[in-house]
């Protein structure tokens, strides 16, 4: 019989077979040996099978579903249709860069992530390896497609992707490739294992790595866009592709010229907060001189790398203490903050979050970048730590792990909007928690403001207006305070990822929309706690879901 949790189960399996790395990070195991199929057919396989489910979950008649089941459905499909949109956009054809959302950049960065406690994971890693020249064949031949159809991507970007490579080929001896093992006296045999992946190493993917950067070289950084036609609108049925896209990551029906408006109207917002904390802080009340001593102060830069990790651990520590009077639900285990791996930091962004396993081989971890970090503000380290562990990633990802009462699919659901949207909430939650050290730290949460306010403006600009990169790296110049090499890594990264930057604005005012329409239904019996356990204890959700299911809880409790 075909019920909403059966098509879950279906689609999830879907998901983790067309990214079976995805399934291995999160400690789904039985894939370990796969990697992507990145070509044409591949592609299209997956596509049948999102449609086929698609067409069976349209046959279910949500009014006869319980309300579990009922949000399971609508999951499923809201996930369905944005695979499928993102497959339609062809990336994989023209997003070529240093940064992880390019195909080749995310094998380098996700792969070392990998962990391994039993042989079965210790051959999987090893086939992985083996099988990367044929991932990568096929990534080049994708490339090669998309310049046959005008399809091209930004040629400083490939520059930036083939730096990335000179790196990695330049280094055999701190391969990022060689950082899984497994733990001695383990059942693994550790010198069989490292003596196998470093010969796979040397004489299988180096040289496929190799052969990958000279096809860039050769065949594809010729043909590639300029940075002032650095947007989907340059490209061939761009404009609908972006729509698409905007669609996927906002789970919205907004269009990129109402997100734009939007941006320029909390930017606008925004300037009033920057004189009333400005003043407290530096004594001045003037935006723009608040930004340019925050931009230019060179006492708000770190002295070091770390400084910097100490800063952010501090500041976690300090949220996991408030916690408990704003959550009812925790997560099972503490998070863990590390810097970004060297040879990944100089297209990395400023921070990350990367998901405990499920499995338990892996906890959930923090990554500050530490390149050039006498260059990087000092004053948006708390902000990033809120928005990135504690209460934001590392709460909703590990506490939608643990639901295990829900389908698989729904506490692993990737669901931009909600998972950065909540990321961006937590941010301001943590003023109201009191957890910002000083006035110079709340206008750190300012600038973070400031960026994903920007980001409506720039993506858009970029990708639907037919900005110049130099355009958007002036905008973001204006509009925030942030330092020069942390605009132009963010303006590359909107180039590369079209609409996943809108995802944190539209899933943080949607979310605080839904609290004070909930609060405003309870008056007095608002719960905070009960509040964001709803909002968590669901798993990730399509901001409309998410609407429904807390409007539910309010009436529930009223």
């Amino acid at each position: 019989m075909t019920t909403a949790v059966t098509l879950a189960d279906e689609f999830v399996e879907v998901l983790f077979d067309a990214y079976p790395t995805y399934a291995t990070l999160l400690g789904i195991r039985g894939r370990d040996d796969q990697l992507t199929d990145y070509s044409e057919a591949g592609d299209a396989a997956t596509g049948r099978a999102l449609a086929d489910l698609e067409t069976r979950a349209a046959a279910l008649d949500p009014a006869t579903l319980d309300p579990a089941d009922r949000v399971t459905l609508a999951v499923m499909l809201e996930l369905a249709r944005a695979a499928r949109d993102r497959l339609a956009s062809r990336q994989v054809e023209y997003t070529v860069t240093d940064l992880f959302t390019a195909p080749v950049a995310e094998l380098l960065t996700s792969l070392p992530m990998i962990s391994i406690a039993e042989p079965d994971h210790a051959d999987g890693y090893l086939a992985r390896l083996s099988r990367l020249p044929t991932a990568l064949g096929d990534i080049g031949d994708r490339h090669r497609t998309g310049v046959a159809a005008g399809r091209l991507p930004v040629r400083h970007l490939v520059a930036a992707a083939v730096a990335q490579l000179d790196r990695y080929l330049s280094n055999p001896d701190n391969d990022a490739l060689r950082r899984p093992e497994p733990p001695p006296g383990g059942p693994v045999d550790v010198a069989a294992f490292r003596t196998a992946r470093d010969a796979l190493l040397s004489d299988v993917v180096r040289p496929a790595l190799a052969r990958y950067r000279d096809l860039l070289i050769a065949e594809i950084e010729p043909h590639g866009r300029p940075a002032d036609r650095a947007g989907l609108c340059w490209l061939p049925g761009g404009e609908t592709t972006y729509a698409q896209l905007v669609r996927a990551y906002t789970t919205t029906d907004r269009t990129a010229d109402e997100l734009h408006r939007t941006g320029l109207e909390l930017a606008e917002r925004l300037s009033r907060e920057y004189s009333e904390i400005g003043a407290e802080a530096f004594g001045v009340s003037d935006p723009a001189v608040v930004m340019g001593r925050l931009r230019a102060d060179p006492a708000l830069r770190w002295g070091d790398g770390e400084e910097l990790l100490a800063a952010a651990r501090t500041a976690i520590g300090r949220a996991e203490e408030a916690a408990p009077r704003w959550f009812g639900r925790l997560p099972g285990h503490r998070c863990v903050v590390e810097p970004v791996p060297a040879d990944d930091a100089p297209g990395a962004p400023g921070a990350y979050y990367m998901p405990p396993a499920m499995d338990g081989t892996r906890p959930g971890t923090y990554f500050a970048n530490t390149y050039r970090a006498t260059e990087r503000h000092r004053h948006i380290s708390e902000a990033t730590a809120f928005h990135e562990a504690v209460p934001g990633h590392h709460f909703q990802i590990t506490i939608a792990q643990e639901l295990t009462d829900l389908p698989l699919l729904r506490r692993v659901a990737p669901i931009t909007a909600y998972e950065e949207g909540w990321g961006l909430y937590s941010e301001r939650l943590a003023d109201e928690m009191g957890l910002y050290s000083g006035p110079v730290a709340r206008l750190g949460m300012l600038n973070e403001d400031s960026m994903r306010a920007a980001r409506l403006v720039v993506d858009t600009g970029l990708h639907a207006q037919g900005w110049s990169r130099q355009q958007a790296v002036d905008y973001m110049r204006t509009a925030t305070p942030m330092a020069q090499v942390e605009i132009e890594s963010e303006v590359d990264r909107y180039i590369a990822d079209p609409g996943q930057a809108l995802a944190y604005m539209v899933g943080r005012l949607e979310i605080q929309r839904i609290r004070a329409d909930a609060a405003r239904r309870l008056g007095e019996r608002f719960d905070i706690r009960g509040f964001h356990d709803t909002v968590l204890g669901g798993g990730p959700l399509p901001l409309t879901v998410l609407s429904e299911v807390v409007a539910e809880w309010a009436v529930t409790n009223r």
